[in-house]
């Protein structure tokens, strides 16, 4: 089974590829940022991929954007997030690709290389793995951020319009058609809740509850 890895930590990465090497994997490249991933992943069209949350240069979510876009790349690519952080803000548009093959673990809390080991055969094969505590910082900030349900895309959209700029001008600058911006919009505002009697007050709405949200 062939596996890339993006993982900026050396000793880590060099951990892995020993402890993957001795379990029959081939590893078949690392990479230490995120261009350097989506390079791999494409050069060598791995069956799993190794993704650490926050990787150079910013050190944020760089790993989990690279996730996202593989996934996109490539759908169903299997990914399994590996991290000492929980990405709320994109773990959950990961988690809810119904395509499978996910997994997001804590490095803190893996005890035992045979669960580790199995997690990664299970996302391999097109499963879902998760740990109890990335599902319960999702849930709560689910519960408590009305924003949470938004695709990434969708608070893009929402973003510009925060910053007051037209569908026009949200088309030019997503580099995308008028169209896809309004069914965006038509999406964000389904998820907020806000209802078609609102009229034209929803775009005032949606942009208030980002802002809140922030």
């Amino acid at each position: 089974m062939r596996v890339v890895i993006a993982e900026d930590n050396v000793l880590l990465s060099s951990g892995l590829e020993l402890l993957l090497t001795s379990k029959g994997f081939d590893v078949a490249a690392i990479a230490q940022d995120a261009p350097g991933f989506i390079t791999a992943v494409t050069e060598h069209r791995p069956d799993i991929t190794i993704v650490d949350v926050r990787l150079p240069p910013t050190f944020r979510d760089e790993g989990i954007h690279a996730a996202l876009h593989v996934r996109r790349q490539y759908p169903g690519l299997p990914v399994l997030v590996l991290s000492q952080y929980v990405e709320q803000q994109y773990a959950g548009e990961l988690i809810s690709d119904r395509r499978g093959g996910v997994g997001y673990l804590l490095k803190d809390r893996v005890s035992r290389v045979s669960e580790f080991i199995d997690a990664l055969r299970q996302v391999a094969a097109g499963g879902t793995v998760m740990d109890p505590e990335v599902i319960a910082q999702l849930l709560t900030r689910h519960a408590r951020d009305p924003i949470a349900g938004l695709t990434a895309r969708e608070r893009q959209v929402l973003a510009l319009m925060a910053e007051g700029k037209d569908n026009a001008t949200l088309a030019a600058r997503l580099v995308i058609t008028e169209n896809a911006v309004h069914k965006h919009i038509g999406n964000i505002f389904a998820k907020l809740g806000l209802s078609p009697a609102d009229s034209g007050h929803r775009r005032v709405l949606a942009v208030l509850t980002y802002l809140s949200s922030r």
